[in-house]
C-alpha cells in the first residue's frame, strides 16, 4: 500500500474514532439522570473486558514492560479517570455535548504545557502562540461569569487538563517501551475497579433503555479506541491528528438531531478559534518535523481513551 493510501486510510480511521467518541457523549447524555460513577463504570467496564480478551491472544499477554512503568501507569490512570468523570459531568450539565467535546479537545495544548515539566521539553514560539489562542477560544466557550452556572464548563476545561496530563504520561510510557494496548487495559481495568464501589454504593435501578444507552456508550468508546489505534498505525500523528477535531462537528450534529441542542454564538466563535489553533499547529509541525514511519510512537500520542482521557 502506498504512503498516500495509508494516509487516506488513517484519516478514515481517525474520523471513525471521532464519530465513535461523539456517539459516546450522546449515549451518556441520553442515559439520563443516573449517578455519575454508574455511567463511568459502564463506559470503562466494557472496554476493559474487550481489551482483556484481545490481550489473552497476544504473545506477551499482560506483561508490563518494566517496573519503571508501574508508577506512570497509576498516574496516567488516576488522572485519566478524573478526566473522564469531569467530562461526563460536563456532558450532563453543560447544555451542549459539542461544548463539552471542544473543551475536552484542549488536551493536546495542555499536553504541550505539561511536557515542559515532565519531559523538560521546550516548546517552540509558534506552539506557545497556538496554546494561547486555544485558551482564548476556550474562554469563549466557557463564557466566564460569577455564578454556579459556569461550573459545568469549568469541569469540561478541567477534563481537558487531566487528559493532557494523562497523554503526557502515555508518551512517557511509550518511551519506556510499554505497549499501547497494555496502557489502555491498565487504565480501563483501574477505572473499573475504582468506580465499582461507588457504583454499588450509589446504584440506581435502570430502565432497559438506560442500560442500553450505557452499553452503547461503552461500545462506542471501545470502538473509538480501536479506530484511533488503527489510525496511528497507518499514518504519522503530525499528518492526521487534526482530523480528530471533527468530533466537535459530529457532536454538534448529533446534539441538534437528538437533543435539540444549539450551541450559543459565542461557542461557535470558540470552536473556530480552537480548531484554527489546532490546524495552525498541525501545519507548523507538518512543515518542520521530519518524516515519521507509521506504527512508531508518535511525537504527540493519540488520546488513548476520550476521547474520552
Amino acid at each position: 500500500m502506498t504512503a498516500a493510501a495509508k494516509k487516506g486510510l488513517g484519516i478514515l480511521f481517525i474520523l471513525g474514532a471521532a464519530l465513535c467518541f461523539a456517539l459516546m457523549n450522546l449515549f451518556v447524555n441520553l442515559a439520563g439522570d443516573l449517578p455519575l460513577m454508574q455511567k463511568v463504570f459502564f463506559r470503562n467496564g466494557l472496554t476493559a473486558v474487550v481489551v482483556m480478551v484481545v490481550l489473552c491472544f497476544q504473545k506477551e499477554h499482560f506483561r508490563i514492560a518494566n517496573k519503571g512503568c508501574i508508577p506512570w501507569h497509576f498516574l496516567r490512570s488516576g488522572l485519566g479517570l478524573l478526566g473522564v468523570v469531569l467530562n461526563f459531568y460536563a456532558i450532563d450539565h453543560i447544555g451542549s455535548i459539542s461544548d463539552a467535546s471542544i473543551l475536552n479537545k484542549l488536551s493536546p495544548f495542555f499536553a504541550i504545557l505539561f511536557s515542559v515539566f515532565l519531559l523538560k521539553e521546550k516548546p517552540a514560539i509558534p506552539e506557545l502562540i497556538f496554546v494561547l489562542l486555544a485558551f482564548a477560544g476556550a474562554m469563549c466557550v466557557v463564557n466566564p461569569r460569577f455564578d454556579m452556572e459556569v461550573m459545568p464548563a469549568l469541569s469540561g476545561l478541567a477534563s481537558g487538563a487531566c487528559a493532557g496530563f494523562a497523554y503526557t504520561c502515555v508518551r512517557i510510557l511509550g518511551l519506556k517501551g510499554e505497549r499501547g494496548i497494555m496502557t489502555v487495559f491498565f487504565f480501563a481495568a483501574f477505572s473499573t475497579v475504582v468506580t465499582l464501589p461507588f457504583m454499588i454504593a450509589f446504584y440506581e435501578p435502570m430502565t432497559p433503555m438506560q442500560l442500553c444507552w450505557l452499553l452503547l456508550a461503552g461500545a462506542a468508546a471501545t470502538g473509538g479506541q480501536f479506530c484511533i489505534t488503527a489510525a496511528y498505525r497507518q499514518a504519522p500523528a503530525k499528518e492526521i491528528a487534526v482530523f480528530d477535531y471533527m468530533q466537535v462537528f459530529f457532536a454538534a450534529i448529533l446534539g441538534f438531531l437528538f437533543l435539540d441542542q444549539v450551541p450559543k454564538l459565542l461557542s461557535f466563535v470558540g470552536y473556530a478559534v480552537i480548531i484554527g489553533a489546532a490546524v495552525g499547529q498541525w501545519r507548523a509541525r507538518t512543515a518542520a518535523a521530519p518524516e515519521e514511519e507509521p506504527g512508531k510512537t508518535p511525537e504527540s500520542p493519540p488520546p488513548p481513551d476520550q476521547k474520552s482521557p
